[in-house]
């Protein structure tokens, strides 16, 4: 077996469902890792992802650099790097960049990211 090493700029970077742009690091289209993937996620000053759930997909962020307002179901809070933020099945979520420049984070996936595990949802009201 040879060892898996990804460096974050050999990454090729896409546009998720959720409208946010990843670089994924390890996952089962680029790895051995099979259970769970690992991405660096970028979203731009005043940007925020489609609100949205996974039926199946746990998420881990972790705020990296800029600053954010992270919503879980009806719970909105302020965000920063230091921060993980759990993220259940089934639960709409999405994130608000309120930063003057990019908001960079890291999201593990468990299983690993799909497009079909992502599903759009409606905003509160």
């Amino acid at each position: 077996m040879s060892m898996d090493v990804v460096n974050q700029q050999d990454a090729v970077p896409f546009t998720t469902v959720d409208g946010s742009t990843i670089r994924e690091l390890l996952a089962h289209r680029n790895s051995s890792i099979r259970q769970q993937s690992l991405a660096e996620a970028r979203l731009a000053a005043g940007c925020a992802t489609v609100p949205h759930h996974h039926a199946v997909t746990e998420e881990i962020y972790y705020i990296l650099s800029g600053a954010a307002d992270m919503t879980l179901a009806d719970e909105t809070r302020p965000v920063r790097p230091g921060d993980a933020i759990a993220i259940p099945p089934g639960v709409r979520h999405t994130i608000r960049n309120t930063g003057p420049g990019e908001l960079v984070f890291l999201c593990t996936c468990a299983p690993g990211y799909e497009h079909s595990d992502t599903f759009l949802d409606q905003p509160a009201t």
